[in-house]
C-alpha cells in the first residue's frame, strides 16, 4: 500500500478550532447522520462470507510489508453499567469470571501469532472495554506476560501503550502496577463532573477520584493523559458543561475526547434507562459544543478534529502538523501505518488490505476458540477503489484537506477525474463556505472542520447501500 505523503499544509490552532466560524443555522442544516470513518469501508460493509482463513492469509501477506504492529485487546467486563454506554460489555462484580476469558485470549494470541512475523515491533498497544481495570493486578500482569510471550512487546521510548481506566475502580497502586507493565498513556473516563448528570447516567464519580489519579500519573511520568467527556447527556446545559470544562482545564490533561452522545435505545438496552425528556435539546447541544470548542481552544488546546483535542506539544498535534496522523477504531492515532490486530470479543483487525471482526457474543467467541480456530465471523477484503477512497477519506479526516495531485501520484490515477462525482457533490458545501479549492487542493474551512464527516461522505462510494439511520448525528 502506498505510504502517505507528508502534508505541506500545517493548520494553526485558530484555523483548526472553528471557534471563530460558528454558523448555527448552517450547522443545523448539515447535521445529518453519517459515519465516523474510524474505517473505510465502515463496519456495515463487513460480510459473513469473509472467513478466518481469509484473515490468516492477510496476516501472512502483511509480513512482507514489515509494517510495525498495533494490538488492541478488548476486556468486556464492567462492575456497573453506565446508562449511556454503547460498548460491548458484561456486567459482573466477580473477577474470577475473567479467568476463562484470559485463557481464550491467550489461545487467540497463539493462533494469530502463528501467521505473523513476530519480530515486527509492537509500536502500539491499547486495552479497551468494558473496563480493563476490572481485572485484578495479577490478571493484568498475566495478560501482559502472555502478550509479550506471543508477540514480543516493546521497551522503546516512542511506543504508545495505552489503557482505558475507570477512576472509580483504580487507585495509585493500580497506576504504579500499570507503569511497571509498560503502559505509558492513560485514558480516564470522566463524562461529566456534575452530580445530577452523574446520577442520571448511573456513574457517580467525584472529581477527587480523577484528580488523585492524574496527580499520581504525572508524578510517575506517564507520557500522555486523556480524559473522556460526553455532551448531550441528561440534564446537561451549556452552563453546567462549562463548569465541568473549567474544572477539566484546571486538571490540564494532554488530550481530551469530547464525544457526542447518540441516544439509540432501540439498539443499546442500557440507554432505555435514560428518560428522553431529560436530554438537552438540539439547540442546547449545539450551544454546548460551541462553548466546548471555544473554552478548550482559548485554553491552548488544538482541535484535532471531530471530538479530539490535544495540547500543541502532544504527539497527536505533532502528527497532525507533520501529516502523519491516522484514524483507526480507537479514533485518532499518532502512529501511522501499523497493522492493527484486534483480540477479544467484538474486536476488529485492520491488516494489509482486510478488516476482520470477532463475534460480539461471548459464547460464540469462546466456542470458536475452543474448536482451535480463530473467531473471525465477518470482514472485508478491500478492492483497489476501496483502498484509494480509504486513503482520501483518512487524509481528509486527519489533515482537514486533500491534495488531489498527491493522491494521483500515490495511486497512479487522474484524481480530479476519478473523484469528479465527489467534487460535484461538494459544490454545495463550497458555496456554503465549508471548503475552499486552490488548484487541486480541497481544504475544509473552520466551519467545514466541524462538519468533516459530511465532507468525507462525498468520497464514500458505499454509502448509498447502507441505512444512514444506523449512524449517529454529525454534530
Amino acid at each position: 500500500m502506498p505510504v502517505h505523503a507528508t502534508a505541506a499544509f500545517s493548520p494553526t490552532n485558530t484555523e483548526v478550532s472553528g471557534a471563530n466560524a460558528w454558523d448555527e443555522a448552517l450547522l443545523r442544516r448539515y447535521d445529518k447522520s453519517g459515519p465516523r470513518y474510524t474505517s473505510y469501508p465502515t463496519a456495515l460493509a463487513f460480510h459473513e462470507q469473509f472467513s478466518a482463513d481469509d484473515f490468516t492469509q492477510a496476516l501472512a501477506r502483511s509480513n512482507e510489508s514489515h509494517r510495525p504492529l498495533s494490538l488492541y485487546v478488548h476486556v468486556p467486563f464492567c462492575r456497573k453499567i453506565c446508562f449511556y454506554c454503547a460498548c460491548n460489555k458484561i456486567a459482573t462484580k466477580n473477577t474470577a469470571l475473567a479467568e476463562p476469558y484470559l485463557s481464550r485470549l491467550d489461545r487467540e494470541m497463539v493462533l494469530t501469532a502463528r501467521h505473523l512475523d513476530t519480530s515486527r515491533p509492537v509500536q502500539q498497544l491499547h486495552w479497551g472495554g468494558g473496563t480493563p481495570t476490572f481485572l485484578t493486578l495479577s490478571q493484568m500482569g498475566d495478560l501482559i506476560d502472555r502478550l509479550d510471550a506471543r508477540f514480543g512487546l516493546s521497551g522503546s521510548a516512542d511506543r504508545d501503550y495505552a489503557i482505558e481506566i475507570d477512576p472509580r475502580e483504580a487507585d495509585v497502586f493500580t497506576l504504579r502496577h500499570l507503569q511497571s507493565l509498560g503502559f505509558n498513556r492513560l485514558s480516564l473516563g470522566v463524562q461529566d463532573l456534575n452530580l445530577q448528570v452523574q446520577k442520571a447516567i448511573n456513574r457517580v464519580q467525584p472529581r477527587v477520584l480523577t484528580e488523585t489519579l492524574m496527580e499520581e500519573a504525572h508524578r510517575l511520568g506517564f507520557r500522555s493523559l486523556n480524559l473522556d467527556l460526553i455532551y448531550g447527556l441528561p440534564f446537561q446545559t451549556e452552563k453546567s458543561f462549562a463548569e465541568t470544562l473549567s474544572q477539566v482545564i484546571e486538571l490540564n490533561p494532554a488530550r481530551l475526547s469530547v464525544f457526542n452522545y447518540a441516544h439509540m435505545p432501540t439498539r443499546f438496552a442500557p440507554q432505555r434507562r435514560i428518560n428522553e425528556t431529560d436530554l438537552p435539546s438540539a439547540d442546547e447541544k449545539l450551544a454546548i459544543l460551541h462553548t466546548t470548542i471555544e473554552m478548550l481552544t482559548n485554553a491552548g488546546y488544538v482541535h484535532i478534529g471531530m471530538d479530539h483535542f490535544a495540547r500543541p506539544d502532544d504527539s497527536l498535534a505533532i502528527a497532525q502538523r507533520n501529516g502523519t496522523l491516522q484514524r483507526n477504531f480507537q479514533g485518532y492515532s499518532s502512529h501511522a501505518q501499523c497493522d492493527l490486530v484486534g483480540l477479544g470479543v467484538s474486536a476488529i483487525s485492520r491488516v494489509d488490505d482486510v478488516y476482520a471482526q470477532n463475534p460480539t457474543q461471548l459464547d460464540q467467541y469462546e466456542a470458536a476458540l475452543d474448536q482451535g480456530k480463530l473467531a473471525t465471523v465477518k470482514g472485508l477484503r478491500l478492492n483497489k477503489d476501496d483502498l484509494i477512497r480509504r486513503d482520501v477519506i483518512e487524509r481528509l479526516m486527519c489533515d482537514m484537506h486533500i491534495d488531489l495531485a498527491a493522491v494521483g501520484k500515490r495511486w497512479h490515477i487522474d484524481a480530479s477525474d476519478y473523484f469528479s462525482t465527489a467534487i460535484e457533490q461538494l459544490k454545495t458545501a463550497e458555496q456554503d463556505g465549508l471548503i475552499t479549492r486552490h488548484q487541486q487542493v480541497i481544504s475544509a474551512t473552520p466551519t467545514g472542520r466541524l462538519l468533516i464527516r459530511h465532507l468525507a461522505m462525498a468520497f464514500d462510494a458505499r454509502l448509498a447501500d447502507q441505512p444512514t439511520q444506523r449512524y449517529s448525528k454529525i454534530v
